[in-house]
């Protein structure tokens, strides 16, 4: 699945700025195009890596979209995040050097291989780069308790507002529209990590639509009423980029 003939540059890779380029001189920026030269397309449902695999690469995603899901002792699955274009998988074995959860496309997707060994390298010798990549850190840091923020809250309307705003103000940082995106997790991954069944997120998709909130045309998520919808959420509605829409 790998294609190393198609060659990649963050140079001009669309999300480079939410990337590791982040912040990275033209120089630096060759270099580590040394590193991230190799890309791999996952098509939709197939798993990039798995539970139990050692964890040799970081997975910076050029386009679509995955789900992260741990497998628990008793076989139950739970999805933990959801991951958009700039994001980076992987992350869950820095520490023990083995993947504890899998990652799985939930759309044609492309990746950019980061092999670690050679990442961590270039950062010993590029401290904006390390700078960087302590700054993903961190934010993988700050969505998972944004999760348990998220699962806290009582209704299960307040729960999924709280998602769309999520995925809307993260689209919206990539410079796509924030009320018009397609919403490419299926309900069932949804209901999963909020932690509500398939027929309860059906049936808050239908209510937010009676009352004008959004508008659904499949998986095609049209905000009506952004502000009403975050209040709903309890979370604040601005964007510092509006992004396409």
């Amino acid at each position: 699945m790998i294609d190393s003939s198609v060659a990649v540059s963050c140079g001009n890779c669309s999300v480079r700025r939410l990337c590791l380029p982040a912040g990275l001189s033209q120089a630096d920026i060759a270099r580590l195009e040394k590193v991230t030269r190799r890309k791999k397309i996952v098509k939709a449902g197939e798993v990039l890596f798995r539970s139990g695999d050692p964890f040799q690469n970081l997975y910076a995603i050029r386009s679509g979209s995955f789900k992260s899901v741990v497998i628990a002792s008793d076989g139950d699955t739970q999805v933990t995040h959801f991951a958009l274009p700039g994001e980076l998988l992987g992350l869950d074995a820095y520490s023990k050097r083995i993947h504890s959860s899998y990652a799985e496309a939930l759309e044609d997707s492309s990746v950019c291989l980061l092999p670690f060994a050679q990442l961590e390298l270039l950062a010993q010798q590029v401290p904006t780069l390390q700078q960087q990549i302590y700054s993903i850190f961190s934010e993988e840091l700050r969505q998972e308790n944004d999760i348990l923020l998220l699962l806290g809250k009582r209704s299960a309307e307040t729960r999924l507002a709280a998602l769309l705003i999520n995925i809307s103000s993260r689209y919206a940082s990539r410079g796509y529209s924030h009320s018009e995106f397609v919403l490419s997790m299926p309900r069932i991954d949804i209901a999963n990590y909020l932690g509500l069944t398939a027929e309860t997120v059906s049936r808050v998709f239908s209510r937010f639509q009676r009352e004008g909130l959004i508008k659904v045309n499949g998986r095609v998520i049209k905000f009506l009423d952004l502000l009403g919808l975050s209040e709903v959420a309890g979370t604040h509605c601005g964007y510092d980029n509006e992004g396409g829409g």
